[in-house]
């Protein structure tokens, strides 16, 4: 057991090397890392058009909806384990107890989280993870860090998640070696990746900015502040408007940053999210 974690935290730990070397200057003062982001968000981006995305085609080709909503319904009964665990570290006793209700009922009546009763009962989805709870405890600026495979994420949240593979939570009542393990996380990685395909957000992607990387990068950022209850960290306040106003006209530059947050359904990229296995 102890090999499969390491095994799946490698990638994290050679983000975390390769981070600290890219030096060249960043577009944005929240992106430090570009160079080595871009790199990496292409790497993804291949291995989502050559693998991920064919074998999520050919996976929606031979499973009925209902099979995929179960599937997702059970990787969501896990993650809720893991809310209830951050949750107590945050002195949220209240939203605990909620993820721990939620668990227990869809756990049994729901057969073992196939089927979500717990949301029609009433019961609040308000997941989050280690990097909720690193924002709690005071780290809430954290620069932007795009993960092998995972996607957008930042180093606070890439922690968190790194962390949480190293414990010994529920999953391990699924997997037990090293096999099991990428079965395990190949199952959940085709079946949200199916999602997006649903939700068409391919085509949304592709077509909503000159640079998809900046769109991603800004719109992720947006979404865990809004999350977070911080300010949007990609908001441009040091523009002088007199400025702008008295500028002879020029040819109109395209903003490639994506729109606020509570309207850029793009920022869940078509990559795992990193809190997935949380």
């Amino acid at each position: 057991m102890k090999r499969t974690r390491l095994s799946l935290c490698a990638p994290l730990l050679a983000v975390s090397l390769l981070a600290g070397c890219a030096s060249a200057p960043p577009s944005s003062p929240h992106d430090p890392y570009e160079s080595f982001n871009r790199s990496m968000y292409n790497f993804n981006d291949k291995a989502d058009r050559w693998v991920v995305k064919p074998a999520a085609e050919g996976y929606r080709a031979v499973t009925p909806q209902p099979f995929r909503s179960a599937v997702g319904n059970f990787f969501d009964n896990i993650k809720d384990v893991y809310s209830a665990g951050s949750n107590l570290l945050r002195w949220e006793p209240e939203k605990a107890l909620n993820d721990t209700m939620r668990v227990m009922i869809n756990s049994t009546f729901g057969l073992f989280g196939l089927i979500d009763i717990a949301t029609p009962a009433g019961l609040k989805n308000n997941k989050n993870g280690l990097g909720d709870t690193f924002a709690t405890w005071g780290w809430k600026d954290s620069n932007y860090l795009v993960l092998p495979f995972f996607g957008p994420s930042t180093v606070r949240d890439g922690t968190g998640f790194g962390l949480s593979l190293f414990t010994n939570g529920p999953e391990r009542l699924v997997y037990h070696n090293t096999p099991e393990a990428v079965a395990f996380y190949s199952l959940y990685g085709v079946n949200t990746r199916s999602r997006f395909i649903d939700l068409g957000l391919d085509e949304s992607l592709g077509t909503a900015a000159i640079d998809p990387y900046t769109y991603m990068r800004d719109g992720y950022l947006q979404l865990r502040a809004k999350q977070l209850g911080l300010p949007n960290p990609t908001q441009q306040d040091d523009v002088n408007i007199d400025d702008l106003v008295s500028a002879p006209a020029a040819a109109p530059v395209k903003d490639a940053s994506a729109p606020a947050a509570a309207s850029a359904p793009a920022a869940a990229a078509p990559t795992v999210d990193a809190s997935a296995a949380q």
